[in-house]
């Protein structure tokens, strides 16, 4: 999966947020100022070109739909990060920031309470 661009995430989190779209729909939803059309539709062409978008001609225009949910973009982004800075070692991500005081100890506590509490209730 290619990278997004700062501008193609942009994009791509308000798709996600309102499912299929056109770009008029993606541009009423950007805080000002906002990108011209025309530079959002080649970001939007962009997008589906790396497969993260799909399009339909509805009447005059193009429709475009996620190709796959923001959860799983994350996933494999997060994923990427890890491995390539963090040496493939979730426990080193959470250290970096431990150290950099970003995650405060009772909040590493609050998240070892959800994780037992998730294995839990998988059993």
């Amino acid at each position: 999966m290619e990278k997004l661009t700062p501008q193609e995430e942009e994009a791509m989190l308000l798709i996600w947020e309102i499912g299929s779209c056109t770009v008029k729909d993606i541009l009423e939803r950007y805080n000002p100022p906002k990108p011209p059309y025309t530079t959002l539709a080649s970001v939007i062409k962009n997008l589906e070109r790396k497969e993260f978008v799909t399009a339909r001609k509805v009447g005059n225009t193009f429709e475009y739909t996620p190709c796959l949910t923001h959860e799983e973009y994350t996933k494999t982004f997060m994923s990427g990060v890890v491995k390539s800075y963090f040496s493939n070692s979730y426990q080193d991500l959470v250290m970096f920031f431990a150290r950099d005081q970003k995650i405060s100890s009772s909040e590493l506590k609050e998240i070892i309470d959800m994780i037992e509490k998730g294995e839990e209730g998988k059993e």
